[in-house]
Parts: structure tokens; sequence; C-alpha cells
């Protein structure tokens, strides 16, 4: 059986097994298998994976930036990548804003805004993480880190530009003052190859994972929170499939001049890798080894735009983003104007910059945009509930993203 198809299987199944035992989630059987078997099952394949992602990160953005810089392609790929980045962005929002103003799926929707007041520990801690949240000056200072080690260990918690933006420099720096064979790239090379070599171990492990991953999903939550934010669901889902499906397949169809249909298909594996995470970062290393063995892309290219995209290009959480502030303007009665959406419009596509590629990453940005428009916090609670099935599907397309921007990039760089 393909692995594709294992990680399909197993998604479909751990939905339906979740769903279908939702009504005995209060039982004390129940819970401890899930507590104690399927839980500790996920995050073991996942924390397999993150342990490699920032050598990973580190070798292969400086190995990409070094062949670039060696060739004098870095200046164009840099450009590229954020040309490609901000049109796929820009299109992401307005897709949503445009969708959820046609559907207004959050007037007549019947909830107590009253008991939303109350205390909530996970909307206090967001609220929380949002308003310690830095000014965009100092977010923009701090990329530059005082101590790559430290930026190193806390990459996973937010600091990964940091770490990103050593290794560009560094790269740089390696590739300008090379001398003889003896060099510390033939080090590099061994280290990325071993993390690949920790990844398709890992990948053993995937089909159970994604089985436990998600059947803890649905197990807690059934589909009854589903149905109560139905054509809110509906709508961030719909979006993301424009994205997906027109936006991406335009782009990939008529500037890179690939088979839409192909490249999707090429990529379902991480895909579907990418939806049970629900983890840019966690999907990082698969997306590298697809981009390389399958899609044939330029390792230098590919190396480069993967890693800084999987922090810097976040097409589905922008979108996201977008879509739940006018979700909730419109539960609370808040008319925004022309103005005001596209205040919300550009906030989103800068906010998706700043992401970080773990799941729930965007909710703090999505905090901040509501005090910045006026919005009631406490609205952040009507959404949490099925905030982890719309984590999956726009860390699918901010992945998928990934990949089409390396692909669109790669095409301009063998044009040159």
């Amino acid at each position: 059986m393909k692995t594709h198809t294992k990680l399909l299987l197993a998604l479909v199944l751990g939905i339906v097994g979740g769903v279908a035992l939702h009504p005995y989630a209060a039982d004390e059987n129940f819970l401890w298998v899930s507590n104690n078997i399927f839980a500790p099952t996920g995050q073991i394949f996942l924390r397999l994976i993150f342990m490699i992602v920032v050598p990973m990160v580190f070798c292969g953005l400086i190995l990409g930036v070094s062949e670039l810089t060696s060739h004098h392609g870095l200046g164009k790929v840099v450009k590229k990548t954020l040309f490609y980045t901000l049109i796929a962005s820009s299109l992401s929002v307005v897709v949503g804003i445009t969708l959820v103003n046609i559907v207004k799926p959050g007037v007549g929707l019947n909830i107590d805004k009253e008991a939303l007041k109350s205390p909530n520990a996970d909307v206090e801690k967001i609220s929380n993480n949002a308003t310690s949240a830095k000014s965009a000056v100092q977010s923009l200072v701090e990329i530059i880190p005082k101590n790559p080690l430290d930026s190193a260990v806390r990459a996973l918690d937010g600091e990964m530009l940091s770490l990103m933006f050593f290794a560009l420099f560094f790269g740089i720096a390696l590739a300008l003052t090379k001398k003889g064979e003896g060099s510390i790239f033939g080090i590099l090379e061994q280290i990325y190859a071993a993390c690949m070599y920790i990844v398709d171990q890992a990948m053993k492990l995937a089909p159970f994972a994604v089985f436990a991953l998600v059947f803890n999903t649905s197990f807690k939550f059934g589909h009854s929170i589903l149905i109560s934010l139905f054509y809110y669901v509906l709508v961030v889902v719909g979006a993301l499939l424009i994205q997906q499906f027109v936006v991406y397949s335009a782009l990939l169809k008529f500037i890179a001049k690939i088979s839409p249909l192909k490249f999707f298909k090429d990529c379902s594996d991480v895909y579907l890798y990418a939806f049970a995470t629900a983890s840019s970062n966690a999907t990082l290393p698969r997306s590298l080894e697809t981009a390389e063995q399958t899609l044939k892309l330029p390792p230098e290219v590919s190396r480069f735009v993967l890693t800084v995209g999987s922090t810097a290009n976040q097409n589905g959480t922008a979108l996201f983003e977008g879509i739940t502030v006018l979700f909730l303007a419109q539960v609370y009665g808040i008319e925004l104007t022309i103005a005001n959406q596209i205040t919300v419009v550009l906030m989103s596509i800068l906010a998706g910059v700043g992401t970080a590629g773990v799941p729930g990453g965007s909710l703090p940005l999505i905090m901040i945009l509501l005090k910045q428009m006026g919005i009631p916090a406490e609205g952040m609670g009507i959404i949490l509930g099925v905030d982890r099935f719309l984590d999956m599907c726009r860390t699918t397309i901010n992945v998928s993203g990934d990949l089409v921007i390396a692909a669109l990039v790669s095409k301009d760089a063998k044009e040159a």
C-alpha cells in the first residue's frame, strides 16, 4: 500500500472512530485510552520530527544560500520568493474577505454573548499572549538575534525567523570566505542527510500517528460544534479550497507551466501529513523531501524557499484571520467600513508572515486584530471549539503554498 493511501486511510478511520465514540467522551475507560495510548503516540511522532527541524532549517538554509551566492542567484531568488509570497497572500485574504461578505456567516448566529464574558482560561491565555506581543518596529529589530543559540533553542516557540536570519547571513559569509576542498559544507550536507534519514524512519510511524492525532481531536469535539458553526466553517473551508484549486492552480498553469493536477497528486503525501499534524514546521522535512525527490526542484532553491516559507508564507492562515475577524464583527453586529476591511486585509497579510508554524499559532494575532477593530476579545471563545479542525485545513494550504512558490521560483531560476 502506498504511503499516501495509508495516511488517507488512517485519516478517515481516525475521524469516523472519534466521532462515533464522542458520546462516550466522559467515560473513564475511553478517556484513559485516549490520554494514555493515542495522545502519546501522536506526540512521540511529532517530537521525532520537531527534534530535527532546527538543524534541518539551519543546514538547509545555509546550503541553499551558499549555492545561490556562489552562482550570484540569491538576490533574484529572494526577490521572486517575496514577490510570489505577497501575491499569493494578498489573493488568499481577498478571497476570504469576499466570501465572508457574500455568505455573512455571523449574521443571526444564536450565541449567548453574555456567557462568553465569563472567565475562560483558553481565551485569557490567548489574550495574555496577544498583550505581550511586541510592536511591529520591535519585532522587526528582534529578527536580528543577539544570541543565535538562544534563538535556536526557542525556534519552535516563535524565534524561527531570528534563526533563519542568522543562517541566511552566516551562509552568505561562508560562501564568500570558502577556502579549499575541506570546507564546512561537507559536514552540513552530512547533517542534512542525517535529518532526512530520521524523517524517513519517523514516517514509518506516520499512519499510526495520523490516526491517533485525528481520532483524539474528533473524539474530544465530535461533530456538534461543527454543526453550530456550520456556515463559518463552510466559509473558511470554501475559501481555502478556492485558494488551492483556483489561485494555486492558475499560478502553476500560467506561470510555472506545470499541470496543477499532477503537482497536487505528487504532493498528496505532504498534504495529508500537514492536515494531520496542523504544523507547517513539523511538515517541513517532508516538504523538502518531496520538492527534491518527487517534484525535482533545484535543491538550492527549494531549501531556501521552503525553509523561509514554513514561517514567512502562511497564505491559509492569513485567509483564516481575515475571515475570523469579519465573522466575529458580524456576530457582535459591528459594521466594518471598507477602510476597516482594507486594514484587516493588510494586517492579515502581515500577520501571516509572523505566525508561528505550530498548532494554534495564529490565535494571538487574531486577538490583536480584534482589539484593533474594537471587536470584543471574548469572541475568541466562539471559534476555539472548531479551531483545531480549521487549523488542520489552513496548515495544508500553507504548506501547499510553500511548494507552489518553490515551483514558481524554480521555473524562473531555470529560465534565468
